[in-house]
Parts: C-alpha cells; structure tokens; sequence
C-alpha cells in the first residue's frame, strides 16, 4: 500500500477535499470531505489538520469510505512544527471546549462532534459510521460509542486525561453514565479499537489495561514496541501510529496497525464503495 502524498495547498482548503459548514448550538466549523461508501468521521491530533492528517484522511476516504473531517482547531494544512504544536497545545488546555484533565468527564467538544456524526448518519445512511480520534482527541471516539449509529470507533494513542496521577493514567475521559452506555453496546457485541506505542508516556499502559477491565473481548488492542533496541528501530518518545510515526513498509508495525483499522472500517460498516 502506498500513502498518497501530503497535501500541499491554501491554508483554507485541503487538495482532493470539499469543505463544508456544520453548526450545532450556534458554533460553526469547516468540515473537509471526501470519497463516497461508508462514512468515517475523522477527528484530528494537535496541532491540526496537518498535511500528515489531511494524506491519512485521504487514504481511508481513497479506500472507499466517505471520510468527514472537522477542523476543531489549528489551521488546515500547516505543517507540524514544535512552537505550532506547543501554542495550540496550550490553547486547548484553556478552552472550555476541551476538559483535559478529567478522567470521569468528557470534554464539552464531544457534544458538538456527536451532532455531527448524527448529521453525517442521517445523510449517508448505511449501517452506522466509524469514528476515530487521535491524540487530544482519541478518547472522543468513546464518547460518541454512546451513539448506536457509531459502530466502529478507533482510538488512536488516546492522550486525555493527561495521566498526572493514578486515577488519570487509568482515565477514560468518559463519565459514569456514558460508560455504563458503552459497556451496555459492548456486552451487545459492539466493537471499538485501541492504538499506542508501548512507551508513550501520553498513553500509559494503565489506560488500555482499564479498556480491557471494562469493556473485556470488545476491546482490540493493538500496542506497538517502541522499547529500548525494538525490531523495528521505533523511537522510544513515537506518539503517532497512523500520522507522524507512521511508516509506510511491508511489515512494520504501523502498516499492519493501518491495515488492522481499514479491515475493522469494512468489517463493522459494509463494503466499501
């Protein structure tokens, strides 16, 4: 498989994308669209729709999936820089948009994304629709697991709460009420993904292990070894499986984990178009 390249275009618009307008309760923000068949709602990392974001996006919708990615944040198509992604960093920190220290609380944003993937669901029908999130974001595919019509949700090295103490590192950024949800959907036979390197101290073991506890068998974890002298030469500081650390070669762990995530798009949502 080989990833389309970067996009490479104005800061306003994505190469291969239309954008529309979505607005729930008076906020209105830019979502980028792409491809037809069943739809997956793609929730960007910091500091934004970066072109490693936009060429990610690309490939699922490439697949034959109907891919809707909402800026949330950042500008589109900026390239990750370190000042970029500590400024937008911090900003999410301060927005009350974002709750990025609670562990039994999701962050208000997810209100907003979960109208969305209603709209997006009532549009394009179908079985339900994939939803994956990464980074800041990861955690928010749990909470939109809440909705039936979500029926494949992924998170990818899921950073929320940030893990300052025990309770945070097992955190799930996700209120009591919703996880009694999710796990009613789990014990359904509901199914969702987790990804994240072994040493990514944003994403501590503890994290998965209480996915595990929870949510037993429905819960895929995939963890990739990026210890000391691993086979595949991962550093040990790798954050992001499907983007920025991702490497495009037959065998490596973050194909294999790339080919896992389209193969559970096609298994929980129909055949792409």
């Amino acid at each position: 498989m080989t990833l389309p390249p970067p996009a490479h275009c104005s800061k306003t618009m994505l190469e291969g994308f239309t954008s529309t307008e979505f607005s729930f309760e008076g906020v209105a923000r830019t979502v980028y669209r792409r491809g037809r068949g069943p739809c997956v709602l793609i929730m960007h990392e910091i500091p934004g729709i970066t072109p490693e974001v936009a060429r990610f996006a690309a490939l699922v919708a490439d697949r034959g999936f109907s891919v809707a990615l909402p800026s949330l944040f950042g500008t589109p198509n900026r390239p990750r820089q370190p000042g970029y992604l500590v400024k937008e960093l911090a900003a999410a920190c301060v927005r009350r948009e974002f709750a990025v220290l609670a562990a039994r609380q999701s962050s208000p944003l997810t209100e907003w994304l979960r109208a969305l993937s209603r709209s997006l669901h009532a549009e394009i029908g179908g079985r339900g629709i994939g939803a994956l999130g990464m980074c800041i974001t990861g955690n928010f595919a749990l909470a939109l697991m809440v909705d039936e019509h979500v029926m494949a949700p992924v998170l990818s090295q899921p950073s929320l709460p940030f893990p300052f103490g025990a309770e945070r590192k097992a955190g799930l950024h996700l209120s009591d009420a919703d996880l009694l949800c999710v796990k009613r959907r789990a014990e359904a036979g509901a199914k969702l993904v987790g990804l994240r390197f072994t040493h990514d101290k944003a994403v501590p073991k503890e994290r998965f292990e209480r996915l595990r506890t929870e949510l037993g068998d429905a819960f895929e974890a995939i963890e990739i070894d990026s210890g000391p002298a691993n086979a595949h030469g991962i550093p040990r500081g790798a954050h992001s499986v499907l983007t920025n650390d991702f490497v495009d070669a037959e065998g490596h762990p973050t194909r294999a984990a790339l080919d896992r995530v389209l193969a559970f798009f096609q298994e929980q949502l129909g055949d792409p178009a």
